[in-house]
Order: structure tokens, then C-alpha cells, then sequence
């Protein structure tokens, strides 16, 4: 099989049409045409209906294209791991994370990261949510992906991961605003604060939300966005209290800031780096990982965990 027609295939099915896959390849669409009749008629398979001006998978159409993917991504990780013999420590890293991540750790870390290797260029991909990545990771476009690490179970069989510290609740607001608290603030407090927070389609949404339920507290939402800093201009011009993950900077801003408590500590969830334990990853992907992993613990260290040993002081 030519492999560039299985790339037509796997592009026609993701975009919709022959005009958008043609864009996207760079190709006439009469030559995609006819890669798309070629590989049909080398399976002896239709791999497409017409709908209207769209094409739409057939029923085979959709049975094949996991494998077609799975096919690009072999042959992808075939040509990367020659190159990684060919140069060494030289070649492409191809990192996907959340435009909070990348904003808030990734832009300080990578310069790092470049000191000690550079001949390696890294290609930054924004990626949101867990369905958004695993697609990423399965057409091989990406080596690396940041998220929460509760995506994947323990010892999962597709894929790795590595520890890349929390993302906590914040919880800013403008000075002059009629809001006032040090340093935390009880979930509880919130219940009558009118609250700016991301849409419900971000989990960092659906986590503070859960939270409420179980405090019985009512959100009173005053305006929700998926762009987080929409939420910190109107928190500075005094609409409400923003609700946004730890990773944002908002000291160009002019705000408060307090880590938002609920059961007696924060509200945080762990975050990690993903990869497909399929694709052999070169000695500069692992590196990544684990510089990213000690950069995540010096600036955002654990919570400390008493020792077996420790016994609380009497009082």
C-alpha cells in the first residue's frame, strides 16, 4: 500500500471533503481524486458515500481508518527513530499542552530545556481535554501531551505517563472590588459572590462545580467563557470573582489572589505528560519528560505527607 494514499484517506475522512483535504495535502483535487479511486480499487473496498457536497465514511470506510492511522503512526515513528540513529540527539519534539500550560510553565521551562539540547527544535500544539489529546497522540502528531493525569488509569496498556506536579483553584478579583480574603478562601464564602468561570466543557470547570454540590453551595454564576482571560479582564474591571487553574500569569493584571479551599485543603488536581507507548520515543522526548517533571516539583512542590514515623504533637 502507498502509504500517501492511506495519508488521502485518513485526511478526506478527518476533514469532510476532497476541496478541504486537498488544502490541507497541498495537492490538486483531481490527484486526490484519483489516490482515493487507487486504493479503493487495490482493497476491491468503497470507502466513501457522497452526501450532499460532503463525503461521508461507508461502513468499511470506517472499519479501515483505526488501521490507516495506526499504519501513518508506525511509519511515522519508523522515520523519527532512524533520524534519532542518524543524528543523535538532533530532530523534532512535538509537544502538546493547554494554552494555560504553555503560557505558564512551558514558556519559562523551554529555554531550559533548549540550553541542553540545541538541536532540537520543539513544535507547541495547543490541546484541551482528554478526547482532543488521545486524537493527537493516535494520528501521531504530537510526541508529548500535558493534561490532568486522572485521563488515564494507573498502568495503562496505550499509554505512559509522567508526574507533572497540581493545577489549583484560584480565585482573583479586582481591589476594589467588595471581596476580602488572605491567601485561601472556603468555597462556602463563594455561595453569594457573583462568580466568572470557564465553560462547562473545561473539566477545571467541571471539578469546581462538583465541588459546590458537595458543599450544597449554589454557584451564583455572573458569566462564563472559554477564554480565561476574558474572565481575568473582567475581574479586574470589577465584574465578580474569576475562578481560573494556577498555570495562568495574571500578574500583568491588577488583582487579587486566593487559593480556593474546600474539605480543609485546596482544590487541585495532579497534572502529567502523556505519550503512546507504541512510538519509540528518541533520547530527547524522554529527557523532556523528565527535566519537565523536576521543573514541575522545584516550582510547584507536593504537598509534604507525614512519615510513617511521625506521630502528632500532644497538645
Amino acid at each position: 500500500m502507498d502509504l500517501r494514499h492511506a495519508r488521502t484517506f485518513v485526511t478526506v475522512a478527518e476533514l469532510g471533503t476532497v476541496s478541504k483535504a486537498a488544502l490541507h495535502l497541498r495537492i490538486a483535487q483531481p490527484a486526490l481524486s484519483r489516490q482515493i479511486n487507487a486504493l479503493e480499487q487495490e482493497l476491491g473496498l468503497k470507502l466513501f458515500d457522497r452526501v450532499g457536497r460532503g463525503l461521508v465514511l461507508s461502513t468499511e470506510g470506517e472499519q479501515l481508518l483505526p488501521t490507516c492511522r495506526g499504519l501513518l503512526s508506525y511509519a511515522e515513528s519508523l522515520a523519527e527513530q532512524a533520524q534519532t540513529l542518524r543524528h543523535g540527539d538532533a530532530g523534532v519534539l512535538k509537544v502538546g499542552a493547554s494554552p494555560q500550560y504553555i503560557e505558564g510553565v512551558l514558556v519559562d521551562f523551554l529555554p531550559k530545556y533548549v540550553e541542553r539540547f540545541p538541536a532540537v527544535r520543539v513544535k507547541l500544539t495547543e490541546a484541551a481535554g482528554w478526547s482532543g489529546i488521545q486524537s493527537l497522540l493516535d494520528r501521531a502528531e504530537i510526541h508529548l501531551a500535558q493534561g490532568l493525569a486522572r485521563a488515564i488509569e494507573p498502568n495503562n496498556e496505550r499509554f505512559a505517563s509522567r508526574a507533572l506536579g497540581f493545577v489549583e483553584q484560584h480565585a482573583v478579583w479586582s481591589p476594589t472590588f467588595k471581596f476580602t480574603a488572605k491567601g485561601t478562601v472556603a468555597i462556602e464564602r463563594l455561595a453569594s459572590i457573583p462568580l466568572l468561570l470557564l465553560d462547562t466543557g473545561y473539566i477545571f470547570r467541571q471539578i469546581f462545580d462538583a465541588a459546590c454540590r458537595l458543599t450544597k453551595v449554589q454557584a451564583n454564576l455572573a458569566f462564563e467563557s472559554r477564554t480565561p482571560h476574558t474572565l481575568l479582564t473582567l475581574a479586574e474591571r470589577g465584574y465578580g470573582v474569576a475562578i481560573v487553574p494556577s498555570t495562568m500569569r495574571i500578574e500583568r493584571y491588577a488583582l487579587k489572589v486566593a487559593k480556593v479551599i474546600h474539605g480543609g485543603g485546596p482544590l487541585r488536581e495532579p497534572l502529567a505528560i502523556f505519550w503512546d507507548k507504541r512510538r519509540a520515543l528518541p533520547r530527547y522526548a524522554t529527557a523532556f519528560c523528565e527535566m519537565l517533571e523536576a521543573y514541575s516539583q522545584r516550582i510547584r512542590p507536593p504537598p509534604r505527607r507525614p512519615s510513617q514515623n511521625q506521630r502528632p504533637k500532644a497538645k
